[in-house]
């Protein structure tokens, strides 16, 4: 019957689910990465988001019949090692509510197949490796700058990970002569995500990046930022490409800078042909959008079932 089933729905579904500090985006996706469905809920306290998570892809299993595995990526800390008795749990997070949930057993009932999970910078980042920005880019770099700042490292298509899921975004740069703020991390105080995620833009200016004129002095100081972060993991990694992605992001006007200040750092010394003469080209923005993440953890979910097929 499931095979009669995947015959006329056009072939096995797989779910996503992209956990994110004010929003879970859920998604049901074929193994050649089109999005069939797209679900977009709050983050509440853990217990009703689960519950509405759950509702969402029981509705999708009644319309499509079950998905083959789920995939889920999600904020953390979380325990990434699948021989870990705490494979899913999650750490000490900022979201203090979500400490202790265990992701893969809340999301069980919801695949007869596996469910594996992922942060979700490195979700995001298969997503656009598997076909985005990141396509037949190795090694490759997903760095999103939103509410938080976070970055996720693919080689051999595979995100890195070792005794934790590498924190890009808090990873300390040269503080800006004139910047007297003192850092917004709970963890770090003046670490990259507390200088230039969108909460220290808020808190000095009274408003999101967005929402501020073109040529305002935050574009200057949040490039400076970005720019040594970018820097430092071109210099550590050597990617083939590095995609820049979020909210804080999502403006235009912040590339320009980020682009200029990122070749004067580099100084001509690394891999001039290709940075110097490409920089749009090697520093660029998601392909995928807002579907970077949910289909990153739908991608997760086909590798679970060798590949999808």
């Amino acid at each position: 019957m499931s095979d009669l089933l995947e015959s006329r729905e056009g072939g096995p579904v797989f779910a996503g689910v992209e956990l994110g500090g004010t929003k879970v985006v859920c998604g049901l996706a074929r193994s050649d990465g089109r999005l069939i469905e797209r679900a977009s809920i709050s983050t509440r306290e853990a217990s009703p988001t689960l519950d509405e998570i759950r509702s969402v892809l029981a509705d999708w299993r009644e319309k499509y019949g079950p998905a083959r595995a789920l995939g889920a990526g999600t904020f953390g800390p979380i325990e990434l090692n699948a021989a870990s008795p705490d494979y899913g749990l999650i750490g000490q997070s900022p979201k203090v509510l979500w400490r202790g949930v265990n992701l893969v057993a809340e999301l069980a009932e919801c695949t007869p197949g596996p469910v594996v999970v992922q942060t979700d910078v490195n979700g995001a980042a298969l997503g656009e490796a598997r076909w985005g920005a990141g396509f037949g880019m190795d090694p490759f770099v997903y760095i999103t700058v939103g509410t938080g700042i976070g970055g996720g490292v693919l080689v051999g298509g595979r995100a890195v990970t070792g005794v934790q899921h590498p924190e890009l975004g808090h990873m300390y740069v040269p503080r800006a002569p004139e910047d007297l703020y003192e850092g917004g991390c709970a963890n770090h105080g003046d670490c990259v995500e507390g200088l230039a995620a969108g909460p220290s833009i808020v808190a000095r200016w009274g408003a999101r990046l967005s929402e501020l004129p073109e040529g305002h002095a935050a574009f200057r100081l949040i490039s400076h930022y970005l720019a040594h972060l970018v820097v430092n993991v071109v210099l550590t990694v050597a990617p083939r490409r590095v995609v820049l992605g979020g909210g804080v992001m999502s403006n235009d006007a912040l590339f320009r800078p980020v682009r200029t200040r990122v070749l004067a750092l580099l100084g001509g010394f690394f891999a001039p042909g290709l940075i110097d003469d490409d920089i749009e080209g090697y520093l660029v923005p998601p392909a995928l959008g807002n579907d970077a993440g949910v289909l990153g953890a739908a991608a997760l979910a086909m590798d679970a079932v060798s590949g999808g097929r």
